[in-house]
């Protein structure tokens, strides 16, 4: 995150001015976010918003909220020129989409798991070792502990 202070700049005129064709002033309010260097940041956000508007919206915004509302305006600029007919609120669907699914798949894996353990815990416990739990050791060191006949429970 930027600091609030303002960096000094140098002579070249920033993203936006350069853009509208106009002189960039040292106390110009797109200067901070939209660097020379990136011309395409700003030309997407104009297109999509339009510049009286980011305008507007940056100075109903607190100073230190500045940036990420600007860069907010560019990650929705983005994603609205890439699907005009849904822009975020489509991303949002497909990743909720994505997660359902993720969901899903988890669901299923635990759930075979959950009877992979059932299977094996049955068949060991018709031979009579406890295999899940705490299982059945002769005391003494960790070293030395091995499986032993249970009889009954863990």
């Amino acid at each position: 995150m930027r600091s609030t202070h303002q960096e000094p700049r140098s002579s070249s005129s920033c993203a936006a001015c350069k853009f509208l064709k106009r002189r960039c002033t040292p106390n110009c309010q797109f200067a901070p976010y939209f660097r020379s260097d990136e011309p395409k940041k700003f030309a997407k956000v104009h297109k999509v918003f339009g510049a009286s508007n980011v305008s507007k919206i940056l100075n109903e915004v607190a100073e230190e909220q500045r940036e990420d509302t600007v860069n907010s305006l560019v990650y929705e600029a983005e994603v609205r020129l890439q699907d005009p007919v849904y822009g975020c609120i489509g991303a949002i669907a497909s990743l909720q989409h994505r997660m359902v699914e993720l969901q899903h798949d988890l669901l299923l894996a635990r759930a075979r798991l959950a009877c992979s353990a059932a299977a094996a815990a049955a068949s060991a416990a018709a031979v009579g070792f406890v295999v899940f739990g705490s299982f059945c050791s002769d005391a003494g060191d960790w070293r030395r502990r091995r499986w032993r006949r249970c009889g009954g429970g863990v």
